[in-house]
């Protein structure tokens, strides 16, 4: 199928729009951060950098570390970005930008998050890192694609069911972290969880400043759902879109939570920098171990 001019937005320089990057920009593994000064913590750590661009809240270096390519892009935040990110992703390495064709034999990406969280569960520590196993979304991103392969139905049934979910909200849908690029990741100091991903910061995680919520229990409503084993332990605002249209597309994803926060004690890091920085420097030594 020919994707015509409005589908496929390129720049005069033949870059993908929102991300202003080539294909021959990126590399097959890429990390996400959600703030463009997150960017450069990541890349310090990189033996050479050949590669930096950026357009908006999107900025990307590429370069080298140990002997193997990676990519890191700011995403911003919220999975409305996601939805831009990913597509372009996808778009840079599926899509002959020439011929604006999907390109017969695809390429797979690695997508790892490395993002900041608040906990929900008293017994997890602040400064400590989880993996998000499986995801919720309350965004409503996946419901606009034919996203039905992917989703796990049955936990999110449970959810709404169990939390008296508002009809005026979005439908919550669930979905799964890569397996195999987990197990590439995961160790000891590593907690796995169930991340709810929120569609903002302050009413949607039943913060309240000046504005009265609709649903006052809504964080006690979180923490208290199970299903068979599975708790809700965490909320952040990217993790699936990122899961739901890596899998739609046939990449690979891994969320990993740095959590400066934990909601239930009303604890917050007293050094987040430092606890942050520690996180990308484990998930660098563990891709390119």
């Amino acid at each position: 199928m020919h994707l015509g001019p409005s589908e496929l937005i390129l720049n005069a320089d033949g870059s993908i729009y929102h991300l202003n990057l080539l294909p021959e920009d990126i590399a097959t593994t890429i990390i996400t951060v959600g703030d463009p000064d997150r960017v450069s913590d990541v890349s310090d750590y990189f033996d050479s950098i050949e590669l930096k661009k950026g357009k908006r809240e999107f900025l990307t270096h590429t370069g080298m570390l140990n002997n193997k390519r990676i990519t890191v892009i700011s995403t911003g935040i919220g999975t409305d970005n996601i939805d831009i990110v990913l597509n372009e992703l996808d778009a840079l390495v599926n899509i002959d930008f020439d011929k604006r064709e999907e390109k017969e034999h695809k390429t797979q990406l690695d997508i790892i998050r490395i993002g900041t969280s608040g906990a929900i569960q008293p017994e997890i520590p602040v400064d400590s890192y989880l993996m998000s196993e499986y995801a919720i979304g309350f965004d409503a991103l996946l419901h606009f694609y034919d996203s039905g392969k992917v989703l796990h139905d049955e936990i999110s049934d449970a959810f709404v069911a169990q939390t008296n979910w508002s009809k005026s909200k979005s439908v919550p849908y669930v979905v799964t972290c890569d397996s195999d690029l987990a197990a590439k990741l995961e160790s000891n100091s590593i907690t796995k969880g169930f991340t709810a991903t929120n569609i903002g910061f302050y009413g949607p995680q039943n913060r309240k400043l000046r504005l009265k919520t609709s649903d006052n229990s809504l964080h006690v409503k979180l923490r208290d759902f199970q299903y068979e084993n599975l708790k809700i332990t965490n909320l952040e605002m990217e993790t699936s879109g990122i899961y739901g249209l890596s899998k739609l597309l046939g990449h690979r994803a891994v969320s990993m939570n740095c959590i400066l926060a934990n909601r239930a004690t009303g604890q917050f890091s007293k050094n987040p920098n430092k606890s942050v920085k520690e996180l990308i420097k484990y998930t660098l030594e563990k891709l390119t171990s």
